[in-house]
């Protein structure tokens, strides 16, 4: 910048001493001289502001995308950050009807229905889906109290739909399904809980409803927490 000014000052001064030549020379007025080296002069310095105005204008521009580029990124990073992490977090459980149960739990084997693998109706609940550890698992119910159908959420269980009965399960007591006995006794056993009344049922439950269930988009990123 300052080796610019220095030349146009040199400029000026050398077409100041050319106008006195050629004053003497032409016999042009020296004023007619001066307003043309003006014109010169304010031409060039109105250069150099447009380009000054310009490089300007393009820093801001490209902070301005700097700015926008870091928000952005500190959104994505909220957000993977702030995101519920447990499906208690992520629903309002409070607007359900809550009811005390007896909750046990079940296998498929014959120790709880007295079916082995080789049994034609072997996995399959009474109301003709196959029992499911999943997002949404197959539970045994009261089909007086809890019909077929009912999603109840069951704290430290997860979603269950009544799927099936059982001579034993009568009154506010169900049963929920697991793959293996050890999995009945290590992540459940016997106990008194609290279930929130999701949907009452209405005395049926397709293999098809039962998928539509298990795979609700906005709670896809549980499912791993829950499916055997």
């Amino acid at each position: 910048m300052k080796k610019t000014m220095k030349r146009m000052l040199m400029v000026v001064l050398f077409l100041g001493a050319l106008s006195t030549t050629f004053t003497s020379i032409t016999n042009v007025s020296a004023k007619e001289i001066s307003g043309w080296i003006q014109q010169q002069t304010n031409s060039l310095f109105h250069y150099q502001s447009d380009s000054s105005e310009e490089s300007f204008r393009s820093i801001r521009l490209a902070k301005k995308g700097m700015n926008h580029f870091a928000a952005k990124t500190r959104y994505i990073s909220s957000q993977q950050v702030e995101g519920p992490s447990t499906i208690e977090e992520a629903m309002d459980l409070s607007q359900y009807p809550r009811e005390t149960v007896l909750a046990t739990g079940y296998t498929a084997g014959v120790e709880s229905t007295g079916k082995d693998a080789s049994h034609p109706m072997y996995g399959i609940t009474y109301s003709g889906v196959k029992v499911k550890r999943d997002l949404y698992s197959t539970i045994a119910a009261d089909l007086s109290v809890y019909p077929l159908g009912t999603i109840l959420y069951i704290p430290d269980y997860g979603f269950g739909v009544v799927a099936d009965k059982g001579s034993a399960i009568t009154g506010n007591k169900i049963d929920l399904y697991y793959e293996t006995v050890e999995d009945v006794y290590e992540e459940w056993g016997k106990k008194h809980v609290e279930v929130y009344v999701v949907k009452r049922g209405e005395g049926k439950l397709s293999e098809e409803t039962l998928s539509t269930l298990n795979n609700n988009e906005a709670l896809q990123v549980f499912r791993q927490d829950y499916k055997g």
